[in-house]
């Protein structure tokens, strides 16, 4: 599997990032099985946060004797420094590893997030804290919604993070605002030496009145060629990788689709976006 470098952490990270989402609600062995499957693709970063149901606590044991093997990054929603310290300790303790190489805020969608986050007491305080005791190595910011890539690009005015993580698909890519909000984010953190993760490629729609079948927060395209072209999409931008989806099911097909990119033209992409405009986007 294709391997890039994570911005100015210097980390050669495989383009799928494993997305321990997935891991919302399995049993050990399906967790221990599905991370045999993601070490054997030749995933070397993983994804993690507390609000993803099981997931710390599924990872951890597995985890701990794999712990070299792995860049493991992992978030915080809390806002305040007191209550993300207290989130720190708890994921270091269900990761079973006495350091994060990545610690995120999470989902910080508008810009009144980003000021709590960001000023006097707030969470950011704690990810400097951990950084100056080696807890952690690198920082970053994480956020979904239509306003991502515009918060981001403030965000990196006013601090220097060393990762972004935001949406990105052949859908949501038919909004002109976003379009070229998400562009100028890529090229911004291009010029900063930024590492990029991508989330959601493989967005269809929202689920909207259609049956859940999947454990991912969106209706996804499901057959390998539909996943193939969305990966393919998004990994032809200037991007680290993509957080692979929310379910386990749909895992295989995503890494397989990684394994086998194909970079897309310019002039491919574009038309996919035309078609894409007949989906509704998960983020209006």
């Amino acid at each position: 599997m294709e391997r890039r470098r994570f911005g100015r952490t210097g980390h050669d990270s495989s383009v799928a990032i494993f997305g321990a989402a997935a891991f919302w609600e399995v049993d050990q062995a399906t967790a221990d099985a599905t991370m045999e499957r993601v070490l054997d693709a030749g995933v070397n970063h993983i994804d993690v946060a507390p609000q993803y149901g099981l997931a710390e606590e599924r990872l951890g044991p597995w985890l701990e004797p794999h712990r070299d093997e792995f860049f493991v990054g992992c978030k915080t929603m809390e806002r305040t420094r007191v209550g993300a310290d207290a989130e720190l300790q708890r994921s270091l303790d269900r990761l079973r590893t006495e350091h994060l190489d990545l610690y995120q805020l999470h989902a910080v969608t508008t810009l009144e997030e980003l000021d709590a986050v960001t000023g006097p007491g707030g969470a950011l305080e704690t990810l400097l804290e951990a950084r100056e005791s080696g807890l952690v190595r690198w920082l970053g910011i994480t956020g979904h919604g239509v306003d991502a890539p515009a918060i981001f690009l403030e965000a990196l005015r006013r601090f220097p993070f060393d990762s972004v993580l935001f949406p990105l698909n052949f859908v949501q890519m038919g909004s002109p605002t976003y379009r070229r909000d998400a562009e100028t984010l890529l090229a911004r953190c291009r010029e900063l030496d930024v590492g990029t993760m991508i989330i959601k490629s493989i967005t269809r729609s929202p689920w909207g009145e259609h049956p859940e079948t999947r454990t991912t927060w969106y209706r996804p395209f499901e057959g390998s060629a539909d996943i193939q072209r969305a990966v393919d999409f998004v990994l032809s931008h200037d991007v680290t990788g993509i957080c692979t989806a929310g379910d386990t099911h749909l895992l295989p097909r995503v890494l397989q689709a990684c394994e086998r990119f194909t970079p897309m033209d310019e002039v491919t992409r574009d038309e996919l976006i035309i078609e894409g405009t007949r989906y509704e986007p998960l983020f209006a």
